[in-house]
């Protein structure tokens, strides 16, 4: 899986603050200045906003004046203004709301939530500590990776099917369908007779997981008004960052004493209790019945897997399976670009594309797109490179190497609990740019440890990344969240979540060859002959004293800090990245929508408020 879900904590105030626009000014003789204008949620007037507005403008005094003007476009017919990110406004539909509960009724709901992201987020990490155990019942060693890399290919490119269905249909079924999925993949992996079964059931899995990880986002986002959302993200973030501790410790134990098979056995009871409280209390708003029938972009759904499973099948398995510049490599990335020119072509055509244009036409969702894909790129770094580092070169052994990694988990969860406080005062945008500014220097100062070094100076950077982490992401998803309406959150939120996914595999096949190349530059000289060529043989090596005599041990810990540290620097690049496109591409304020359940006095959240009630008082923040 990916870093930790965004989180912040609840931030409760009494007077009636909003995120909406800045503050309108007025001056004699001047005219009103009102920040951006309106703008529909949908490119087609299907969206649900009912105001649209810019984030407002930090320590900005709200002011009066006979011209001031806020809210949509008034029903005279009156021209509306541009939105910030420079599209052209729809005429706003009725809204539909998030669905409403009272606080108490959210309860199991959030539950629900929270035990289906666990479900999700242990399953990545809980089978790595089993594998000895399943090569040694079932054989395979040699297609075993296949177990990660299945259920990766199968969660990320169903992530946009699942966020366009979900907007469609609604988050109830689509969840629904994704928990039944998971549990009858889980089953099935339970039973499975050989490894190529193993795999087949993986993926099913990952197709289930996929609807689990997206919808779950974007229910979370539904359920809370803007300045209550930090609640469900602060505990979603908590649940991830526990079950990435948790789920190697889990397997572990279950291979070593009972049997692996229960690793997917248990998801069975953990689901059935989500399920239950989904189908009991997920209410959804009821919306207005649409005049044609909705249709579903099935020839761009399989487009969109079929250019996402052979790209991401070129990037897992080059270096690994065959050389980069071998033919299954060059034909697999070929034959990725053409079904991507193929998937441009059908999705312009469709009435109803998977992924619609305007995830980047507007500034706001692809300069967030762009950025979170460039942090699942710099993330590999120390998810996939820190430990070997800690092991190989600090001589740690694998569970004080994990915990080197863990403390990451821990200070990214707390980072992003009081992100709120910090783009409540600055903006979306430059916290996200402080967060990653930080991250970016802290990238730069690994390859300034001391070699060997003390296991607590890279605990201290990471946990100083994770807390610059939690700053970057959780205002971007919650601030990209909140620019669209309910009917275009799904697929928001699904980009978000798919852009991360190939980032981090980019990552992971970018920075592997970077490590070996490293590596192999620098075994051209060792001192000795027959060393390995690769980091993980490398790293094998270093786990057997007596493999090589302790000067050319000595050489190949020096080998992989040079390789490691090269790996640090390519992170620090993709953070610069992450900013250059919050910079050139992100507007300086969010064009925030505000829906009738943001209003702390709506009595109605589903019903459709008057032009005054859509305009809701903007105070100096």
């Amino acid at each position: 899986m990916g870093p930790p879900a965004p989180a912040t904590g609840p931030r409760t105030t009494a007077d009636p603050r909003t995120e909406t626009g800045p503050a309108s000014r007025t001056g004699a003789g001047s005219p009103t200045e009102t920040g951006t204008g309106p703008r529909s949620g949908t490119e087609a007037g299907t969206g649900s906003p009912t105001a649209t507005q810019a984030e407002p403008e930090p320590d900005s005094a709200p002011r009066s004046g006979p011209g001031t003007t806020a809210g949509p476009a008034a029903a005279d017919g009156s021209a509306t203004p541009a939105s910030a990110d420079g599209t052209t406004p729809a005429t706003p539909a009725a809204p539909a709301a998030p669905a409403t509960t009272t606080p108490r009724g959210r309860r199991p709901v959030v539950a629900a939530l929270m035990l289906g992201m666990a479900l999700a987020a242990i399953d990545g990490t809980i089978v790595s500590t089993a594998v000895p155990q399943i090569v040694g019942d079932l054989g395979g060693f040699t297609v075993f990776s296949w177990l990660f890399s299945g259920y990766l290919l199968a969660v990320t490119v169903t992530l946009p099917l699942y966020g366009k269905l979900s907007d469609t249909f609604g988050r109830k079924p689509v969840l629904i369908a994704g928990i039944i999925l998971f549990l009858v993949g889980s089953l099935l992996c339970a039973a499975a007779w050989n490894m190529a079964a193993l795999i087949a059931f993986r993926i099913v899995q990952g197709l289930g997981g996929g609807a689990l990880q997206g919808t779950i986002q974007t229910i979370a986002a539904d359920l809370y008004p803007l300045k209550e959302r930090p609640r469900i993200q602060a505990r979603l973030s908590t649940v991830w960052a526990t079950s990435s501790v948790a789920g190697p410790v889990a397997g572990g134990l279950l291979a070593g004493y009972a049997d692996w098979r229960w690793i997917f056995l248990i998801n069975l009871p953990v689901g059935a209790v989500a399920l239950w409280l989904v189908v009991r209390h997920l209410q959804e708003p009821s919306r207005p019945r649409p005049a044609t029938r909705p249709r579903v972009d099935w020839a761009g759904a399989l487009a969109v897997f079929a250019t996402g499973a052979l790209l991401l099948t070129a990037l897992v398995q080059g270096g690994v399976a065959w050389p980069w510049f071998s033919a299954p490599s060059l034909g697999l990335f070929g034959a990725s670009a053409l079904l991507a020119a193929l998937t441009v072509v059908i999705e312009r055509r469709a009435a109803e594309p998977i992924i619609p244009g305007w995830v980047w036409r507007r500034r706001t969702i692809a300069s967030v797109n762009l950025a979170l894909g460039a942090m699942g790129l710099l993330m590999v770094a120390p998810t996939v490179f820190l430990p070997t580092y800690a092991q190989s070169v600090l001589g740690l052994g694998p569970i004080a190497a994990g915990f080197v990694l863990s403390v990451m988990t821990l200070s990214w969860p707390v980072s992003a609990a009081f992100s709120d406080r910090v783009y409540n005062r600055i903006g979306f945008r430059r916290t996200a740019m402080l967060g990653m500014g930080a991250a970016l220097l802290i990238l730069l100062a690994f390859p300034l440890l001391p070699y060997p070094g003390e296991a607590w100076h890279p605990a201290l950077l990471m946990l100083l990344l994770g807390a610059a982490l939690g700053l970057f992401q959780l205002p971007l998803i919650v601030g990209v969240q909140s620019t669209v309406g309910w009917a275009e959150r799904g697929t928001t939120t699904a980009s978000v979540l798919f852009c991360r996914q190939v980032g981090q595999s980019i990552g992971a096949a970018l920075f592997g060859a970077i490590a070996n190349g490293v590596l192999a530059a620098r075994l051209l000289d060792a001192p000795v002959d027959g060393l390995p060529g690769d980091l993980d043989a490398v790293a094998r090596t270093l786990e057997d004293p007596g493999a090589v005599s302790s000067a050319a041990a000595e050489y190949l810990r020096r080998a992989v800090d040079a390789a490691v540290d090269h790996v640090y620097v390519g992170a620090a690049g993709a953070a610069a990245l992450a900013l250059l496109a919050l910079i050139t591409l992100a507007p300086r304020r969010f064009p925030v929508i505000t829906e009738p359940s943001d209003s702390p006095t709506a009595p109605d959240p589903a019903a459709t408020p008057t032009a005054s009630e859509a305009a809701p008082a903007r105070q100096d923040r």
